[in-house]
């Protein structure tokens, strides 16, 4: 009898030690969210940027080197940065694979499946020395425009590994810390969907424990992937409300921390 009422302590003890881990994996909360934005456009400054501070929140932008939203407001996103937001690296042209189905406005010139990998490797090197010229920051996260992630049969990110700290890529899903993809972090695109989903998926995130990344474009127009400028702000209040349970960073400094976890837990250490 002592025997059996040791090993159900041990195994009671086993289970709430294993759900605890759980509950405070993300930097002591149960699940990260972070928010990015894609493309350097007005809207990002205009009225994400507000919104992010007015709730005390960091988000990450990948930012198009060649923009003019880059070249005509540069001290506006050296501002946002000094707040404590991510300029991220989308490429210097967001060149996409022309060859894909649906990919008609992909023009010669940023064709993806034209360019050789030490140009892709290249323009991707350039657009971090921009950002650097910016915000003075070595630490970065990259994005595959069109979630493009090859040239021919070559993963063209091999070569830019240590030149960043992770890419985000465009598939959806969530993901406990230790099964992150750091090469090809998924994600959530939103256009259109309302604020109910969105909401829904940190719900999801907080019962299991995962990372949940969004993908934004427009946010209140400016773009042809969109989400309602109520519906970003309701998910916004709503992560607020929770900020106990929820970790609210930026792809760099959550793809930091889950490169240190999983470091510290290989099988190799």
């Amino acid at each position: 009898m002592n025997c059996k009422y040791l090993l159900s302590l041990l195994i009671v003890f086993s289970v709430i030690t294993v759900k605890a881990q759980n509950a405070n994996t993300w930097n002591n909360k149960q699940c990260a969210v972070v928010l990015t934005y894609d493309d350097a456009i007005d809207i990002d400054l205009d009225n994400v940027v507000p919104a992010l501070d007015s709730m005390k929140f960091k988000g990450t932008f990948y930012l198009i080197g060649s923009s003019p939203v880059v070249n005509n407001r540069i001290e506006d996103w050296r501002l946002a940065a000094k707040h404590g937001h991510e300029l991220g690296n989308h490429t210097l042209y967001h060149p996409c694979d022309g060859s894909l189905p649906g990919r008609g406005f992909v023009t010669p010139a940023t064709d993806l499946s034209k360019y050789t990998v030490a140009r892709a490797v290249s323009e991707a090197r350039i657009n971090n020395t921009l950002l650097k010229a910016i915000d003075g920051k070595d630490k970065r996260t990259f994005a595959y425009p069109c979630g493009d992630t090859k040239i021919g049969d070559t993963l063209f990110y091999n070569y830019l590994k240590k030149d960043f700290v992770a890419a985000r890529g465009v598939m959806p899903g969530l993901q406990k810390i230790n099964e992150v993809n750091l090469d090809n972090v998924q994600c959530y695109a939103i256009n259109g969907q309302n604020a109910d989903y969105m909401i829904d998926l940190v719900k999801k995130a907080m019962n299991t424990h995962t990372l949940l990344v969004f993908l934004f474009h427009g946010v209140g127009g400016g773009h042809n992937l969109n989400v309602g400028l109520s519906d970003h702000s309701k998910l916004l209040h709503f992560l607020k409300q929770n900020q106990k349970d929820i970790w609210v960073t930026t792809m760099v400094d959550a793809a930091t921390y889950i490169r240190q976890h999983q470091t510290q837990t290989s099988p190799a250490q």
